[in-house]
């Protein structure tokens, strides 16, 4: 059963530091290249997060296009809206992906980053998404498969259980494996499917990689007696990982995975 993260204000603001760290940072171009948001166009960004690639593709599309930015938490959709407030093209609401409370065929593009791994019922919120963009229009959705973490530790056994358990915080860790698959059968044609390293070959005190390392932390302290994991364990992983880093050892890397499809007309099955 997967465990929800929570975002209060300081959560809210901890994932927006993460985002902007040089990985994600980098993540944020591919995807606006991979989307090339023009002037005029309408587009959705499923879980909006800080706003920080709604915030560019709003500039991009201009006065005369729009930005909707839709989340689930209220926490973050502060951080959103401030962000925004000097857009008038841009808007916030809460929501989440399941439930897309905008009429049919209403935007160019659809883009959605790390939520639909989150997504218990992929078939309706793809659906939603199929439903919500025009014809020709353009869909992206970005998520990670955590079987792509190659992470050196000390403790590999321990390192697994730790891993093992942040899985449980999602509804399919392992998301794009059948991604590709799932946007076809919802009526997408795929155009692209893209690689999206986060590495950290060394130690950097601002990277994914660092900002990551205390989400898990947290995440497992609070979580971890469902895989036998102590408190005292899971602080030592997280020494473990600053030792290595201290001896020049510190080595990370997980893939993320962009597939980006064009809306057909019709959709497979009932």
């Amino acid at each position: 059963m997967s465990q929800m993260l929570d975002f209060d204000d300081n959560a809210a603001r901890a994932m927006e530091a993460m985002y902007l760290t040089p990985d994600v940072v980098g993540q944020r171009a591919k995807v606006i290249e991979m989307l090339a948001p023009a002037p005029g166009e309408h587009v959705l960004d499923i879980g909006v997060g800080p706003g920080l690639l709604a915030y560019d593709m709003a500039r991009m599309v201009g006065e005369g296009g729009r930005l909707a930015g839709l989340d689930a938490s209220a926490a973050m959709l502060k951080v959103a809206r401030t962000r925004l407030a000097a857009l008038p093209q841009a808007e916030c609401i809460q929501g989440d992906a399941t439930e897309l409370r905008f009429p049919d065929e209403s935007f160019d593009i659809a883009v959605s980053t790390q939520v639909h791994e989150y997504v218990a019922d992929m078939g309706k919120a793809l659906k939603e998404l199929h439903r919500v963009v025009k014809p020709g229009g353009r869909a992206l959705i970005l998520d990670t498969d955590w079987r792509s973490v190659v992470w050196h530790s000390s403790d590999q056994a321990r390192m697994d259980r730790v891993l093992l358990c942040w899985d449980d915080h999602l509804a399919d860790p392992h998301l794009p494996a059948t991604l590709g698959a799932g946007m076809r059968k919802a009526g997408f044609g795929m155009l692209r499917v893209e690689i999206v390293p986060m590495l950290s070959p060394q130690w950097q005190p601002v990277s994914y990689a660092a900002g990551i390392m205390k989400s898990i932390r947290g995440y497992a302290m609070a979580n971890g007696e469902r895989h036998g994991l102590s408190g005292e364990e899971v602080q030592a992983w997280y020494d473990d990982q600053l030792r290595l880093a201290e001896r020049g050892e510190f080595f990370f890397s997980v893939n993320r995975y962009a597939f980006l499809g064009v809306r057909q007309a019709a959709v497979e099955g009932p």
